[in-house]
């Protein structure tokens, strides 16, 4: 048995000998080269294009069977061939020779440099690649008998790569669809030795060039991947990516930011993925997640909570280049954070259970943003306080602030905009506010609703507490034509207006209970030019109301003491008229306010009065026709008025006002002639007499007097 037994052994060691000789020396004997024509004409029949292979490929066979290529070119697809595919520089790859007999592939450290790839999306969607998802090698397979089932013992055992290299790559990115060009430069990534089920060390870095925005984006990312056998299950862990954004526009110059990932797994199988411990710091915002994605390859969605930690918007602003203008309280605008849970498809984002904070300013509800091309935004939203005042520019004169009203800043807000963006909303929302403060004025209880579309802005708006009273409105912009039309509504009823003036002029002129309307139209680009396009009608209804610095009854007496002999007396800061009812309604054209029915009615007078008001200047130009009451009216009698009428000239602005008596009207002939006798007595003193009229009546009355008697 011992000589049998040495023979075939000697046989196998001969066989073996004989193969590994074979392996060595098989290089020598056949060149890889010779088979370019083939290799090229399989890519081709394959998938359509043509490979050019420039450098000189090299075969090693024992103990590892490889291949390395020098320089090589991969044509485009039919229709983009202004620049080859792709192009290689250099590329190595070997596999073991012996672990093939046992179904296992053990791969060396896969090497490719200069790698280029020109990527492409033409004006109609249509890129570059998409026919080679398509191409399939064409084999000759050998018939199998259904009824004996493959051997398993055949399967693939194992896969083992020794790492992978990627050396200098760049990809041009051109969409001539959306006009979007990226060159991505400098791509290196590096693995270590891959095993089925075992985390892989993979670090990557490149360069991305915004030619459009003239940005540039550094990014590094490392981070660990598990493949499952079957590669339908890859898990990321401790993943850690930084980006730093750098261009003239940037401020500073550069914006830096870091995400790190505790874990992210992608199911194929499935087409799910979980993405857990999401970290994303930039600046001093801090933004944390758990998403969850589903259906990634037909509809994709996903959902999850996210937060974003307390910052300080101001710092951030600061940091990023932005001014921030002088504001009434230098703590407004530093404290800010939210939370909300995400759920986003490729094309929408909806943001529910939305809890976030600005400063002292708390708002809840949900917001849906559908179509990214053109925004559809829904928003359902409750606020409980706005002190709008504390992000406005110091106010060193409440006196000479213009007025104003909701729908009227609305307006003013929405103009500072430009028209072709206002053109372009899309909005339907509502909001509720527990308490607001704007201009000084108080508002409870507020709901707003918006709709916005086809270059329509439609708003109401209405106040359930205002200054005891209430407030409601509405208005519409549109803007289908070249020049933007605004329609306005305003209603405000039994509304104290004494507290009103205080909180929003300082001061208060006047007391009463207010009833008032309006109904406005204008056209404009900006606030200035719908200013002083307004068109419309007012009405207003004061009762119990009181007007400070204006005693009406004093100056009528003090007129009649005066004629009866010329003494100056002092005025009273603490001078008011009563009315039980002021009524009137008013037109508006082109920023000036004409009145022609105010009727005011007080104990002991009744006021007839009309003029205008000019909304641009503020000027005032008022004639006031005052009769008193000789006998106030029965249930069976009207009121008896005396015959002689009074007539007071208003003028001055809104904030100062002036009150100017038509003596002349008082005179009978029996006082102009005590007049006249005076005068004659005291020529001397009549100059001072007309100056001490003039400080105590207004200017002119003093020029009127001695007009009417010649006296010059």
């Amino acid at each position: 048995m011992g000589k049998p037994f040495k023979i075939i052994l000697s046989i196998i060691a001969a066989m073996f000998f004989l193969v590994a000789i074979t392996l060595i020396t098989l290089p020598f004997f056949i060149d890889p080269n010779n088979f370019k024509p083939e290799i090229a004409a399989a890519v081709k029949e394959n998938t359509g294009r043509d490979l050019t292979l420039t450098g000189e490929l090299k075969l090693s066979i024992f103990p590892w069977l490889g291949i390395s290529t020098g320089q090589m070119v991969l044509g485009n697809a039919v229709g983009f061939q202004e620049r080859p595919f792709a192009t290689l520089e250099e590329s190595t790859i070997k596999v073991k020779l012996l672990p093939l007999l046992i179904q296992k592939i053990e791969i060396s450290r896969i090497v490719v440099k200069g790698l280029v790839l020109n990527l492409t999306k033409n004006s109609q969607g249509v890129n570059n690649w998409s026919d080679l998802k398509s191409a399939t090698i064409k084999t000759t397979s050998p018939v199998i008998n259904n009824a004996v089932k493959p051997d398993a013992s055949h399967a693939l055992t194992g896969l083992t790569i020794g790492g992978i290299a990627v050396e200098n790559a760049l990809i041009n990115w051109d969409d001539q669809r959306s006009e979007k060009h990226l060159l991505i430069k400098d791509v290196n990534l590096n693995s270590d030795q891959f095993d089925y089920d075992q985390p892989v060390a993979i670090d990557l870095s490149l360069v991305i060039l915004n030619q459009e925005t003239k940005l540039t984006q550094s990014v590094k990312l490392t981070t660990a991947l598990t493949v499952n056998e079957k590669l339908d299950t890859l898990v990321l862990s401790h993943s850690d990516l930084q980006t730093i954004l750098e261009g003239e526009s940037i401020p500073g110059k550069f914006l830096t930011a870091t995400l790190n990932v505790a874990a992210t797994a992608l199911d194929l199988a499935k087409q799910t993925v979980n993405v857990s411990g999401l970290v994303l710091k930039s600046k001093d915002v801090t933004l944390t997640a758990e998403i969850a994605g589903s259906s990634l390859d037909d509809k994709p969605s996903f959902q999850g909570p996210v937060s974003i930690a307390a910052f300080n918007p101001s710092e951030v602003l600061k940091q990023l280049g932005i001014a921030i203008p002088v504001m009434q309280d230098p703590n407004a605008l530093t404290k800010s954070a939210a939370t909300f849970t995400l759920l986003a498809t490729e094309n929408s984002v909806d943001l529910q259970n939305l809890l976030m904070t600005l400063d002292e300013t708390q708002i809840k509800g949900s917001t849906h943003v559908t179509d990214f091309a053109q925004p559809v935004i829904t928003f359902n939203l409750t606020a409980d306080t706005c002190d709008v005042d504390r992000y406005l520019p110091p106010v060193t004169d409440k006196s000479s602030r213009p007025v104003t009203s909701p729908a009227v800043a609305l307006a003013s807000g929405a103009s500072a905009l430009p028209v072709e963006t206002l053109k372009k909303l899309n909005i339907d929302g509502q909001l509720s506010l527990g308490k607001l403060k704007i201009n000084g004025l108080v508002m409870q209880d507020i709901q707003l609703n918006l709709d916005a579309k086809n270059s329509l802005i439609n708003t109401e708006q209405s106040a359930k507490t205002f200054y005891q009273g209430s407030y409601n409105g509405s208005l519409a912009i549109d803007m289908r034509n070249q020049t933007p039309t605004l329609t306005l509504n305003e209603k405000i009823t039994r509304v104290q207006i004494e507290p009103l003036l205080k909180d929003f002029k300082g001061e208060a002129k006047m007391s009463g209970i207010i009833d008032a309307s309006a109904q406005l139209q204008g056209q404009g680009n900006n606030t200035h030019e719908l200013k002083s396009s307004l068109n419309g009608s007012f009405g207003f209804l004061f009762k119990d109301s009181v007007v400070k610095g204006f005693n009406l009854q004093k100056i009528i007496d003090d007129a009649k003491a005066l004629i009866k002999e010329p003494a100056v007396t002092v005025n009273n800061k603490n001078d008011q008229t009563l009315f039980s009812n002021i009524t009137g309604t008013a037109t508006l054209n082109k920023g000036l306010l004409q009145n022609n029915d105010l009727v005011a009615s007080s104990a002991k007078m009744h006021i007839n009065g009309k003029g205008n008001a000019d909304l641009n200047t503020e000027k005032l130009d008022y004639k006031l026709n005052t009769r008193l009451i000789k006998t106030g009216a029965t249930a069976t009698e009207p009121e008896q008025l005396h015959d002689t009428p009074i007539n007071i000239a208003i003028a001055g602005t809104f904030s100062k006002p002036t009150y100017t008596l038509d003596v002349a009207a008082l005179l009978t002939d029996e006082n102009k002639a005590k007049i006249e006798k005076f005068i004659d007595k005291n020529q001397e003193k009549i100059d001072n007499i007309a100056d001490k009229i003039d400080k105590k009546l207004g200017p002119g009355v003093g020029d009127l007097l001695k007009g009417l008697f010649k006296k010059h």
